[in-house]
C-alpha cells in the first residue's frame, strides 16, 4: 500500500514566475530546502525525460533526491519522479499545479506512491516548509 500527500499554498506571484522557479537550478538551490537548512546543490536538465539531482543539507546531514521530469506544461503543471532515502529508494511521483488566483497563484504539490505513512508524514512536513521557502524567496526577490 502506498501513501499520498497534498500540500498547497497561495503565493503572491504570477504562475509563470513560480513555475520557472521549479526548473531553474540556481533558484531551486535557494528555496528547495527545509527551514534552517543550508542552500541545496541542484543539477537539472529541465525537459521531459531529463533528470535532476537535489542535494539538501540539513542538521542531520545530506539527503540526495533524484528523478526525471515527466510533464512540463508551463505555467500549469509539472510532474516528476522523486526518489531518496526517505522514499526507501523507490520512485514516487510529484505533481505540482499552478492556479492563478487574483494577484497570486495557488501552488499545489500532490505527492503519490510514497512507501508508507511515515514517509507521507515526513514529506507533508517537508513540502509545507519548502512551499514556505518558495514564498519567502519570491517575496524577497520581488522587494529587491
Amino acid at each position: 500500500m502506498t501513501a499520498t500527500v497534498t500540500v498547497s499554498r497561495r503565493i503572491p506571484a504570477p504562475a509563470e514566475r513560480l513555475f520557472d522557479a521549479w526548473l531553474d537550478p540556481a533558484a531551486l538551490a535557494v528555496w528547495m530546502r527545509r527551514d534552517g537548512d543550508e542552500p541545496s546543490t541542484v543539477v537539472a536538465d529541465p525537459r521531459v525525460g531529463g533528470r535532476y539531482s537535489i542535494t539538501m543539507r540539513g542538521r542531520s546531514g545530506e539527503v540526495v533526491h533524484v528523478g526525471a521530469y515527466r510533464v512540463i506544461d508551463r505555467p500549469r503543471e509539472l510532474e516528476f519522479t522523486w526518489r531518496s532515502e526517505h522514499t526507501l529508494g523507490i520512485d514516487s511521483v510529484v505533481r505540482v499545479t499552478f492556479a492563478p488566483d487574483g494577484d497570486g497563484t495557488v501552488v499545489e504539490v500532490h505527492h503519490t506512491k510514497l512507501p508508507d505513512a511515515t514517509a507521507a508524514e515526513k514529506h507533508e512536513a517537508g513540502w509545507t516548509e519548502i512551499l514556505g521557502q518558495l514564498e519567502r524567496t519570491m517575496t524577497e526577490t520581488e522587494a529587491a
